[in-house]
């Protein structure tokens, strides 16, 4: 599988059934994003949405125990001119916009704390799982910015207005638990057990229908930012492409053969 050529950020490997994992590896800054992983990033979901290679889920985590991610890397910008930056964030806003618009499924496996653009980075996956240590802020407020990865419109819709209100406009942080408990998180996990029950769950959708799979996520998204009777009808449109589909036919096959179905994505 040729992704990428020896990326310097990240470590990419596969598992059964299709399922690749992406560890954010700069452990020595807490996996903070620097202009290279941006771009690295950034090619990587797009190498992935124009040819998936076998690829059926990714599960994005961070290297070590203790950071998924720290955001921005402030060391990289510190003395940057206003084109520098202006250029860099243009890379972060095109590598998270190719994040959310990846036809795979995406579970984020948040190993340690995740601020800044680190929750951001979270935030753009189709779910989030997260050791039960974790940590999560959106400090951009206390550095004279504000979320620029999506942050002010994904908090809001995991959480509610109100409270992403309070939490980036304070900065503060919060725990996994509250994380959960407010509905950011689908599971908190004992950390020892995060990558095993993270794989298991892209397993599990890696064995199903990848066609099918990538039409939920699209109807999803974009549904649910139509008007009800509109969304319905997108539904239906979605569904009828699976319709005269092999895996369809192979689907009901397996069902009545009472033999596991073997997709292949056609």
């Amino acid at each position: 599988m040729d992704l990428l050529q020896a990326p310097e950020t990240l470590l990419l490997e596969t598992h059964a059934d299709g399922v690749l994992q992406v560890t954010l590896n700069r452990p020595d800054v807490g996996n903070a994003i620097n202009t290279r992983m941006g771009q690295e990033l950034l090619d990587l979901w797009l190498r992935l949405t124009n040819d998936a290679q076998g690829v059926r889920c990714v599960v994005l985590t961070g290297a070590g125990s203790k950071i998924f991610c720290a955001g921005g890397d402030l060391k990289e910008r510190k003395g940057m001119t206003r084109a520098q930056w202006t250029h860099q964030h243009e890379i972060f806003e095109r590598m998270s916009w190719a994040l959310v618009d990846l036809p795979l499924p995406v579970i984020a496996a948040v190993n340690g704390h995740a601020y800044g653009g680190g929750l951001e980075l979270a935030l753009c996956c189709d779910f989030i799982y997260a050791s039960s240590s974790a940590r999560f802020a959106m400090p951009e407020v206390t550095l004279g910015i504000m979320p620029g990865m999506g942050g002010t419109q994904n908090l809001p819709r995991a959480i509610g207005e109100r409270r992403a209100k309070e939490l980036i406009m304070t900065g503060q942080a919060f725990t996994a638990q509250q994380a959960l408990a407010w509905g950011l998180l689908n599971q908190s996990i004992e950390p020892e057990q995060l990558l095993s029950e993270t794989l298991r769950t892209a397993q599990t959708l890696a064995r199903n229908a990848p066609l099918s799979i990538r039409q939920v996520k699209k109807s999803i998204r974009y549904g649910g930012q139509m008007e009800l009777r509109t969304a319905y009808r997108f539904e239906v449109e979605a569904y009828n492409q699976l319709v005269d589909t092999e895996d369809r036919r192979e689907g009901v096959l397996a069902f009545n053969e009472k033999r596991p179905p073997r997709f292949k994505g056609q």
